[in-house]
């Protein structure tokens, strides 16, 4: 299976100005800047972006590996928040905080807590980035 995003970037940097494009069609031509990325710019960043994949992939991932123990969640909401620190003359995403509540009726804290981590370990997404991640994990029990 493969995925395309695509970028286009106009003149240089901090004055250059560009947008993201998604093969789906979600983004299409989504408008990113230097002040949209280290500033409060209107637009996305790829760092925003992501994140949004980030949070996507390790709810995916849980409720996966919830349903290998017989658990079926109501919900699953999950913030990432990645991190874009100075490193080296550079910049480098740092640390991606993983933020997580899930709703599960008559939830086993145990078989949660092992699910949320095999999942954060085993999400796509945090295979892919050289950050330290950590996860904060609830469960709300009905």
């Amino acid at each position: 299976m493969k995925r395309k995003g695509s970028a286009v970037w106009q003149g240089g940097v901090p004055q250059g100005k560009g947008t993201i494009s998604s093969e789906s069609g979600v983004l299409d031509k989504a408008q990113y800047s230097f002040s949209t990325r280290f500033e409060n710019g209107i637009g996305t960043n790829p760092e925003e972006l992501i994140a949004a994949a980030h949070a996507g992939c390790f709810s995916m991932a849980l409720s996966a590996e919830l349903g290998k123990v017989g658990i079926t969640p109501d919900t699953i909401a999950t913030t990432a928040t990645v991190t874009l620190d100075k490193v080296d003359g550079g910049f480098a995403i740092t640390t991606v905080d993983l933020d997580v509540t899930v709703k599960i009726p008559g939830g086993d804290k145990t078989a949660f807590d092992k699910a949320a981590a095999d999942a954060k370990a085993g999400c796509p997404v945090s295979k892919v980035l050289n950050a330290k991640i950590t996860l904060d994990a609830k469960l709300i029990v009905d």
